[in-house]
């Protein structure tokens, strides 16, 4: 299993975990169920089976999970990417331009969500050595303004008329997400998408302030150390994470 995918997922329910106290302690161990669900969905993502066969594995295993279900989808962005670094090293070279593995592609559509986008984002910054901002990954990476892309450029439409708060803070960011209407693409992820950019790097009180002003604190905080973790490593989040 990749690292940076298996680090990113114990962020996840970390954040996970938090959000459902309200309380960001020096660092974070998960109880028992939430460190149940890690050590299960790493036995999952390890598997050696092909893609849909690994991810009817994991969607059986959350429909007996209801507690967790709201991280399916999320957890469905970490088994794709954890598949592209990993999984398909097995196969030929070019697996990702077979037939085979557009048939998967065309049968999981409407699966994830638009945290895989920002995932495949900083993994190309990470190997580049690109510092991630707003503006590449919208214009750059997405190509929002090329007509060709217009696509992305309504999916996002609300991130772009809101670049400016990378100037505010996390409470102007969260004040802006209750505005976006409620189905809208990236309502779900928008406050932490924007904080991430905002700031890749918080500190413990930063992330404190990012608790406090989240709206769905289980979702938002576990997309946000999530991210955070997948860009700096576990070693450099500023909260011991332990499993």
């Amino acid at each position: 299993m990749d690292q940076h995918v298996q680090e990113s997922l114990l962020a996840a329910i970390a954040g996970f975990q938090t959000g459902i106290t309200s309380n960001l302690s020096a660092g974070i161990k998960l109880e028992p169920a939430h460190s149940a669900l890690y050590h299960s969905l790493i036995e999952i993502f390890e598997l050696k089976l092909d893609f849909m066969l690994k991810l009817k594995t994991m969607d059986d295993y959350f429909d007996s999970q209801d507690e967790f279900n709201d991280l399916r989808e999320f957890c469905f962005d970490l088994l794709m990417i954890n598949f592209f670094t990993t999984d398909s090293l097995r196969f030929e070279e070019d697996y990702l331009d077979t037939p085979e593995w557009q048939q998967i592609e065309d049968d999981t559509l409407e699966r994830g969500t638009e945290m895989l986008n920002v995932f495949l984002y900083l993994r190309e910054c990470k190997q580049e050595d690109i510092e991630p901002s707003l503006p590449d990954y919208l214009n750059e990476f997405l190509l929002v303004e090329d007509e060709d892309f217009q696509d992305e450029h309504e999916i996002y439409e609300d991130i772009i008329s809101n670049q400016g708060l990378m100037d505010t803070g996390y409470a102007e960011i969260s004040a802006a997400a209750k505005l976006v209407p409620s189905d809208a693409p990236l309502k779900d992820v928008f406050y932490p998408i924007l904080s991430f950019f905002l700031n890749p790097a918080p500190d413990h009180e930063e992330l404190n302030q990012f608790l406090v002003e989240s709206v769905d604190k289980k979702y938002e905080n576990a997309v946000f150390y999530s991210l955070l973790v997948y860009f700096l490593g576990q070693e450099n989040f500023s909260l011991p994470l332990e499993a």
